[in-house]
């Protein structure tokens, strides 16, 4: 057996619609597409997704609320504040997580801006405002991302 004797039994395959070749093919004049109107041109007609020149869906929808952003960084927070009463010394999330300051680990050490700090410390973070660096800084500390 060879490839070219490969063929489809007799009956299986149907022929092609053979459109506009007049009434009795059965596809005549407009060949099955209607009267008039957009889809009933030649050409490819309109991309999907098209809405008639209102503005798709795809478009309105990251207007509307309640979107959750799809790769949030989820932080643990702290505030200066809360640093200013620990010892002089390094500051990480784990040495947080032993002094009973931060009580559940939610990813990694952010510090944030709201209070004041007076002891020098050297605070180990994945991330500072720009107000708790300087805080930080002012008092003589250090910031280090981690």
């Amino acid at each position: 057996m060879r490839l070219e004797d490969a063929k489809p039994k007799a009956g299986s395959k149907k022929r092609r619609n053979r459109k506009g070749r007049g009434i009795a093919a059965g596809q005549g004049a407009s060949c099955g597409f209607g009267m008039r109107g957009q889809k009933s041109r030649s050409g490819s007609g309109t991309r999907p997704g098209f809405e008639g020149g209102q503005l798709p869906l795809y478009r309105r929808i990251p207007k509307l609320k309640h979107f959750t952003i799809v790769n949030q960084k989820v932080y643990t927070v702290i505030n200066v504040g809360k640093l200013a009463d620990l010892p002089t010394g390094e500051v990480s999330l784990e040495s947080l997580m032993e002094a009973g300051i931060i009580t559940s680990n939610d990813g990694p050490l952010k510090v944030l801006g709201d209070g004041d700090i007076s002891t020098a410390l050297t605070v180990k973070a994945a991330a500072f405002t720009k107000s708790a660096k300087a805080k930080i800084e002012a008092a003589g500390g250090s910031c280090e991302i981690v």
